[in-house]
């Protein structure tokens, strides 16, 4: 028997999957999965490789929206190819995608555009907003992570970078950059 599969996903911890998970479910899903992980990739995200090793024929992948499930369009059609082979459909609850229809898989493909084209865009309005921060002397970048005067501190007392990085839990290309 086919079985409905929900996949969810927000980018971050202050997000919440409920809306998604209650979607879904009420879609018809008997098992949903979720996790909170950045789309731009699909690296990383166990829940999704757990989703997508255990859908099998005539099985379908409901999402909300197309962007919950990839960003770029690589991913999407890397997702959709996977599926394909498989012999399982992909399906989107707030979008007109099915897989199984040629006007689906056309919609998929125009949806999978436009997300690469709105992360490309909400990038570089973030690049923006950076180069005018620092400009008004607002943005600092991350505070430093590498205690630079105590490497040093130590180096000059004849402790040996290897054992430096592992006293101050740091990798040892940080020790030696904190030495030039």
């Amino acid at each position: 028997m086919a079985t409905i599969i929900g996949y969810a996903r927000v980018s971050s911890d202050d997000q919440d999957c409920s809306v998604q998970e209650a979607a879904l479910t009420a879609a018809g899903c008997t098992i949903v999965r979720s996790e909170k992980k950045s789309g731009t990739t699909t690296t990383g995200r166990d829940e999704l490789e757990t989703v997508l090793s255990f859908v099998r024929e005539g099985d379908t992948l409901l999402v909300t929206r197309i962007d919950r499930l990839a960003r770029s369009v690589a991913d999407l059609e890397r997702i959709v190819a996977m599926l394909k082979a498989k012999g399982a459909f992909l399906r989107a609850t707030e979008q007109p995608i099915d897989t199984s229809t040629p006007a689906g898989v056309a919609f998929l493909q125009m949806l999978g555009v436009f997300a690469q084209f709105e992360t490309a865009i909400r990038r570089e309005r973030q690049m923006e907003g950076i180069v005018k921060a620092k400009a008004a002397g607002a943005y600092k970048g991350r505070k430093p992570s590498v205690p630079v005067d105590e490497v040093r501190r130590l180096h000059r007392e004849g402790v040996r970078p290897t054992d430096i990085a592992k006293q101050l839990k740091i990798g040892r290309g940080s020790v030696y950059r904190a030495l030039i």
